[in-house]
Formats: C-alpha cells, sequence, structure tokens
C-alpha cells in the first residue's frame, strides 16, 4: 500500500483496529474471462531463461550496466541518504522517510530486491524484523503483516493488513527458498506457507478474510471488512500468481492459475484503451472507487502497473498482443506530453486533474523518476522502434533532490532500482538452484 501521506486513524471493527478507510460500492459481480494466449507460453523468459536486456540494446556496455546496478543498490542500501536501517546484531527495516514510517510495501520490496541481488543477510535482516514487529501472531489476523508502524516509538499505525505486503512477502520467501534453500538459519519456504495457510484459513471471522477476493480471483486492497470487495490495480502482479502456481505447492495451484488470468484480463478493462492510464483504486470490473483521500486518478500506486505488466510480458508472455498494444498506448501518451516532462498524476483520459494528492508533505505535481523508471520498464513489451528513448531517458534520470529540494529515495528510488533491475534482466523468477 503506497499511500502518500500516512494514515494513522484506526475504528474499531469486529474487535479489531481497523484502517480508517472509506469504502464504497461492491464488484459488480461480472464474469471474469481470462484472456487466451495470443502466442506460445514456452516464449516467457520464466521458461527459456532468457531475460532481455534493453539496457545492452540502448548502446550501454554492460560494465556500466551493473556498475549502476550496485551504485543505485548502494545508495538506497548503505548511503546517506539511505532507506534501510540496521537494528543490532540480526535485524534491519527499510523507512518511507518522507512519511515517517515503515510499511509492509517497503520492507517486503527490499526483500525482493534482496533476494534478486543475491543479498542473503539484508533479506534475513528484513524479515526477521517484519516477522517480529509486523506480523500477528494470533487473533483473527494471524499470519498477516500490520502495514504501517513509527520506528522512532516502534508502535503500529495500523494494525490492519495491506494485500500488497503479503503479496511481496510469499515471492520473496518462495524466490529466497529456490535460491539459498531452507537449511541456512530460516526456512524461506515455511514461512511462506505460513502466511499462504493463514490466508486460507480466513473466513470472515473478525471481519477478516483471504488476500484474494475467492468469488472474484482478485487480489483485495485490504482482506478487512468492505474493503475486501474492491481492489488497487498495482496489487495486480499476474507474474507472481503464477510464481505461487509453481512453487507454493499449497494445493491452489489451478486457482492461483486462474487469479493470474483474471488479473490480466482486469487490466484490460482498468487500463484506458486511449492512454493507456489507470486509476489507483477500482472496482473488480475496473471502474473507479472513490476514496475520502482524493478523487479517481492515475496517481501514484498507478506508477506500478506499467512495470507488472512489462514482467509478466516478458517471464510469461500469455498475454503478448494486448500488453504490446498497451506498452505503445502508454507510451504514445506520455511521449505526447513530453518524454523529459511528462506529470506524475492525470485523469485517465489524460487531462490534468483538479486534485493534487500530496507526497508527504509536497502537494505538486511534477516530473517524478519514479514514473519515469516504470514508463521505461514497459519498454520491455513494446514494439514500438522509439522505445529506447524511454530506456534512456531513465539511463540519465537521477537519484538526487529535485531543484526544488523535494526527494524521496524510497518510493522514486525503489521504483528506479526495480526498472534497472527489469531492463538489465536482472530481475527473475528464480527457480530452484541445483544442488
Amino acid at each position: 500500500m503506497n499511500l502518500p501521506f500516512k494514515l494513522p486513524q484506526r475504528l474499531k471493527s469486529g474487535g479489531l483496529l481497523l484502517l480508517s478507510l472509506l469504502s464504497i460500492g461492491l464488484g459488480d459481480g461480472l464474469a471474469q474471462r481470462a484472456p487466451k494466449p495470443t502466442r506460445s507460453a514456452s516464449r516467457g523468459a520464466f521458461y527459456t531463461g532468457k531475460y532481455p536486456n534493453l539496457l545492452r540494446e540502448a548502446g550501454y556496455s554492460q560494465a556500466d550496466i551493473d556498475k549502476k546496478v550496485t551504485q543505485t543498490y548502494q545508495a538506497l542500501f548503505e548511503g546517506a541518504n539511505r532507506i534501510y536501517f540496521e537494528v543490532g546484531d540480526s535485524m534491519a527495516y527499510v523507512s518511507d522517510l518522507k512519511n515517517h514510517d515503515v510499511r509492509t510495501e517497503g520492507v517486503s520490496y527490499g526483500m525482493m530486491i534482496a533476494v534478486q541481488l543475491n543479498k542473503k543477510e539484508v533479506f534475513d535482516r528484513i524479515w526477521r524484523w517484519s516477522k517480529r514487529y509486523l506480523q500477528h501472531q494470533e487473533g483473527p489476523l494471524k499470519g498477516y503483516f500490520a502495514w504501517s508502524l513509527n520506528p522512532a516509538t516502534m508502535k503500529r499505525n495500523s494494525e490492519g493488513p495491506a494485500s500488497d505486503g503479503e503479496l511481496y512477502f510469499v515471492t520473496s520467501l518462495l524466490f529466497a527458498s529456490n535460491r539459498w534453500g531452507n537449511a541456512t538459519g530460516i526456512n524461506y519456504y515455511q514461512e511462506a506457507r505460513n502466511i499462504l495457510d493463514a490466508m486460507w484459513k480466513k473466513d470472515g471471522t473478525g471481519d477478516v478474510y483471504n488476500l484474494i477476493n475467492t468469488e472474484h480471483k482478485q487480489i483485495t486492497f485490504v482482506p478487512v471488512g468492505d474493503m475486501y470487495n474492491w481492489t488497487d490495480p498495482s496489487y495486480h502482479v499476474p507474474a507472481f500468481m503464477e510464481v505461487w502456481a509453481e512453487y507454493a505447492k499449497d494445493g491452489h495451484e489451478q486457482f492461483y492459475r486462474a487469479c493470474a488470468d483474471t488479473s490480466r484480463a482486469f487490466l484490460r478493462r482498468a487500463c484506458d484503451p486511449v492512454t493507456g492510464l489507470n486509476y489507483d483504486y477500482t472496482e473488480f470490473s475496473g471502474k473507479p472507487h472513490a476514496t475520502k483521500w482524493a478523487p479517481p486518478a492515475f496517481r501514484y500506486d498507478s506508477w506500478r502497473v506499467p512495470m507488472n505488466i512489462a514482467m509478466d510480458y516478458v517471464w510469461f508472455g500469455k498475454d503478448k498482443t494486448w500488453q504490446e498494444q498497451y506498452a505503445q498506448r502508454f507510451q504514445g501518451f506520455l511521449r505526447s506530453k513530453g518524454i523529459n516532462t511528462f506529470e506524475d498524476q492525470f485523469n485517465v483520459d489524460g487531462s490534468r486533474p483538479d486534485f493534487i494528492l500530496q507526497a508527504g508533505n509536497v502537494k505538486k505535481l511534477r516530473h517524478s523518476l519514479g514514473l519515469v523508471a516504470t514508463s521505461a520498464s514497459a519498454s520491455l513489451a513494446s514494439q514500438d522502434k522509439q522505445k529506447l528513448d524511454f530506456v534512456r531517458a531513465l539511463w540519465d534520470a537521477k537519484l538526487e533532490p529535485y531543484e526544488d529540494g523535494y526527494f524521496d529515495p524510497y518510493y522514486d528510488g525503489i521504483l528506479y532500482l526495480f526498472s534497472l533491475m527489469h531492463l538489465s534482466g536482472k530481475y527473475q523468477a528464480i527457480k530452484p538452484q541445483q544442488r
């Protein structure tokens, strides 16, 4: 959950402290028809092991690419403006500095970065901290994670979960199991299964449900109360559902595959057929879902959608034709706004929104590094001859304060690193290692 500000409000519901969020409307009950694969799934990198390196295609040397990824990682995890903080001898967390909190989004992203770049100690530290301070060990929320905590006071801002945190926790743990095995101090597979097994026991007791709305086969915004009945398009990562089907081995393989296909069908509906833009929050139909903090529009959460679609295109390739068309529409729209000047919030028709959602304490439209990054990742799915323009724009971008002093190494920085990893072939579906 990347709300661009803190929501410390809490309310009592079913004996639980929950996020005080406005929930309006239910899913429309539309049948979820999965798109038919348009090309052989065997073309996906999951099957071939061949991940594209668009940075090389753009003319950069492998040595320079490796250096840029390493330097970006070091800036975020080791530098003066780092977002990673070690605690004692065995723990660490990732913090959203502008909001002064730790979010399940951030720590689970940190784990994904660590497993992809083979940083086992970093991964283990973040997992130990997350399990100790965020994961519920009892009650109706057992197995789920409190989505926000104040690291200064070590008090949770909310007891409620955000489904994207669990999504990344499970997937990164499965990858860690595949990469490092389960006999090196942490049984990664068992930790992933603990979350999934707990998820499947949620039956509405205490108003807590499965992370995935089992009727609609779509990930929920929050698996609690009415928030179980709507979604966030940026939480739809069909590639991760395919990974769960391959490696969770919990007896729900066909359900996860159906969720992956349902997400592909959902994204077709959620993304505007002209601009490619999507609302931050939607009904399961893809129509906008109103919240109390901002009118529906393409905003911060939405930035992640092109990166998620590109990931699915590269890894599994089961909806290539539509994904190629989407990437061309999305990048074409941004190009029309100026490849070096496009702003970071839009109405889905491409017009400028009347309401600007602030980031931290800053309320301003800007040419944000995070969207520069994810728009470049869309080049992985694009067949446009000019797609490398976006890749070069990302290469030239800087992880440093803007001219007005605003700097967000957390959200901008992580999306920047994720996109560099995707574009260099360093973000992969990690398979079990041969031992």
